[in-house]
């Protein structure tokens, strides 16, 4: 799910009210699904990550306990909209319905259709800003070489015509004024039935395969982002097409680094004497060690920007990294130490820092001193 869905009222995205029933929300989902699926827009990124968001939302208002947690606690109360694998198939099911009674034969094309997969893979803070590739292994299910996916032994000879369609794969239903095709449920649309089952699959078709994939993740990704690889989910049955992959990617906090947008934030130590002084650090990036200038009376919390040292961006250009100074105190001093600070504050006195003369000459004034 993209990060964007989570900063976004989930109501707002479905366009319902926030007391809007299962079917309300539902009716709402089948209309933005069909509008944005991918299916209907390809190659549209935008309307690839709309559809990734009105799932997301759809997942956690369609549970009665995310929606609980929701509503009372916003997106980060409710969870990750997919934890424990986000039921593809329940989303296939409502298009499979939605298009079997409006279209009529079209969902036959999708019955069978292999199921989604869902993969988190986990990638480091410089892996995600330079893009990677990734070896991933999961379990899946393969079309069965025995009967090439038809479930049944000799292939096309051990089916039967489904009797209950009479081999169409749909029936017709009556709605008022109007007869609909609806998919067959006893056959899922093939129009066929498994009369003498595949020894190899037990007619199911398809057989459990663990299965390596190559990844590759490209520059700049962020936490949370996914990675949708066409045809690589489940095997469909009987020459029906796969489903896809869904590789969410989570990045792992770096010790120094924090992203935000394109560009790195980190912080960096200073000692009283650098600060007052001025000197020339040695400042962390994601390229390696850069030295950076400190000019003299710098301020704690100070912030100096390191130009093209953040994410890479697209057509090439990068973000910048963010340096923010912090002045440390000493917390324990040698006697000489002491002594010499103590030299140091009987000089100055009162008001020797630009932001404390202003706050004594404050203080002077109300008091009318």
């Amino acid at each position: 799910m993209s990060a964007s869905a989570h900063k976004r009222d989930y109501y707002e995205l479905l366009g319902v009210a926030r007391d809007a029933t299962n079917d309300e929300l539902k009716a709402a989902f089948r209309r933005l699904a069909v509008q944005y699926h991918p299916d209907r827009n390809p190659g549209d990124r935008g309307a690839e990550e709309k559809f990734k968001e009105v799932a997301a939302a759809y997942a956690i208002l369609s549970d009665p306990d995310k929606r609980a947690r929701y509503d009372r606690f916003g997106a980060d109360g409710a969870g990750d909209p997919f934890a424990g694998g986000f039921p593809f198939a329940s989303v296939q099911d409502l298009f499979s319905g939605l298009f079997g009674e409006i279209f009529g034969g079209a969902a036959r094309k999708r019955g069978a259709q292999g199921r989604d997969l869902r993969y988190t893979l986990e990638v480091s803070f410089e892996e995600a800003a330079f893009g990677c590739q990734k070896n991933i292994s999961f379990q899946t299910r393969e079309t069965c070489r025995a009967c090439t996916g038809s479930g049944a032994r000799g292939a096309a000879r051990g089916l039967k015509p489904c009797p209950t369609c009479g081999g169409r794969g749909e029936i017709r239903v009556r709605q008022g004024f109007f007869s609909l095709g609806k998919t067959c449920g006893a056959c899922g649309g093939q129009g066929k039935l498994v009369a003498d089952p595949c020894p190899e699959c037990k007619g199911q078709g398809t057989l459990p395969r663990e299965r390596e994939f190559l990844v590759k993740i490209p520059p700049g990704s962020a936490d949370g982002g996914v990675r949708m690889v066409r045809g690589q989910g489940e095997a469909g049955r009987r020459g029906s097409p796969p489903g896809d992959l869904h590789v969410f990617v989570r990045v792992a906090p770096h010790p120094l680094f924090e992203r935000q947008g394109d560009d790195v934030v980190c912080e960096v130590p200073l000692t009283f004497p650098q600060a007052a002084l001025g000197t020339h650090i040695e400042v962390p990036t994601l390229d390696g060690k850069v030295k950076m200038k400190v000019p003299p009376g710098t301020q704690s919390g100070r912030v100096f920007r390191l130009r093209g040292k953040g994410i890479p961006r697209a057509g090439g250009v990068r973000g910048d990294q963010h340096v923010r100074v912090l002045v440390e105190t000493p917390t324990q001093l040698t006697p000489r130490e002491r002594e010499l600070l103590e030299a140091f504050a009987k000089e100055c006195g009162l008001g020797a820092t630009p932001k404390s003369k202003s706050f004594f000459d404050k203080v002077k004034e109300l008091l009318g001193e």
